[in-house]
This record gives C-alpha cells, sequence and structure tokens, in this order.
C-alpha cells in the first residue's frame, strides 16, 4: 500500500522578497544581465542576491550565470508560474468565495483549501 503525500506547502515570501525576486525573473528575461547591473536594479547586496538565486533554483526555477552576466532560462510565464504569490490577507470566506470558479487557478485554491478544511459536506452549497 501506497501512501499519499499532500505536495510540499511553496515557501512564505515577503511582499519585499516577493517583488525583488520577480524583478530579478523580469529583468533577466528581458536581457543577459550583469551581476552588478542587478544589484544596483535591484538594491541587493551579493548575499542576498545568491539567496534569491538560491531560492529560484530550489523552485524549479533557472537563471543561467556566463562568467559575470545572468540570464532566465526558459520562459519568463513559465518561471512566474512557479514564483510563490505572497499572502494576500484573504479570509477563509475571501478563499472560499473565489474557489468556486472554474479555471484551473480556481481548481488549485479549492484544492488548497480542502487540504485544511476537507471535502465539502455532500449537499452544501457552500454558504
Amino acid at each position: 500500500m501506497s501512501k499519499h503525500h499532500a505536495p510540499e506547502p511553496a515557501p512564505t515570501l515577503t511582499l519585499p522578497r516577493a517583488c525583488r525576486l520577480y524583478r530579478l525573473l523580469a529583468l533577466t528575461a528581458e536581457a543577459t544581465r550583469t551581476r552588478k547591473a542587478l544589484l544596483t536594479r535591484l538594491k541587493v547586496d551579493v548575499r542576498g542576491f545568491y539567496r534569491d538565486l538560491e531560492l529560484l533554483r530550489a523552485l524549479g526555477i533557472e537563471i543561467t550565470c556566463d562568467g559575470d552576466k545572468y540570464q532566465l532560462a526558459g520562459d519568463l510565464d513559465d518561471a512566474l508560474a512557479k514564483l510563490p504569490f505572497p499572502d494576500p490577507g484573504l479570509s477563509f470566506r475571501d478563499v472560499l468565495t473565489l474557489s468556486r470558479g472554474t479555471g484551473d487557478a480556481h481548481k488549485k485554491l479549492r484544492r488548497r483549501m480542502e487540504s485544511f478544511t476537507g471535502p465539502p459536506a455532500v449537499g452544501s452549497n457552500g454558504k
């Protein structure tokens, strides 16, 4: 009998770090950039820059390095699909309302909510 494990939760990002990671992805998708240019544009020190690169790698997002030049490997949209969004401060009611939709994002949100609450009761209208 195999055990079914829930997927590993995405890391929680602060709003400033999420914004910086987004800008790093956008800048390196647009053009090859030197480390110095990225440090200046992102207003981050070398240690913070390498921590950001390490986190992106852990999320399955690759930024290639050729000497001192960095570029996003792959498509920006694919990378953004892997980058967690910071906590938007939604209530459970907000999430229940949003999870009623039919799109992929709605379904993902519904599965996440059900991982906390369990599946909806039979005959439940979600109100």
